[in-house]
């Protein structure tokens, strides 16, 4: 996760970072996934399914998204439509302890 003042990538950042052992998170709907597609090497938990997921168990995170489960220490990208969401999703995650 970034820290600081509005944090936010440039495609090219993202790209980068996704060199790297960072976690995507594409917290949009499925539904427009669905429609706009899916953005390589992210997994998709929708916003109103964020809290939850980052509180599972790791075995049913895995189970549930066919991916390990972050650590609180592990970098991680949100993404979104707009950045609204994945600003939200970021001030979520920092809530339940994630750095």
């Amino acid at each position: 996760l970034c820290s600081g003042g509005t944090p936010s990538l440039s495609y090219q950042e993202l790209k980068d970072l996704k060199k790297t052992n960072v976690l995507h998170i594409d917290v949009r709907e499925r539904w427009e996934i669905d429609r706009f597609g899916k953005i390589p090497g992210s997994i998709n938990i929708p916003l109103g399914e964020l809290v939850e997921a980052l509180q599972m168990d790791p075995m049913e995170f895995k189970e549930q998204y066919n991916q390990k489960m972050p650590s609180k220490s592990d970098p991680v990208v949100f993404s979104c439509l707009a950045g609204k969401r994945s600003k939200q999703a970021l001030s979520f995650a920092m809530s339940l302890g994630f750095s």
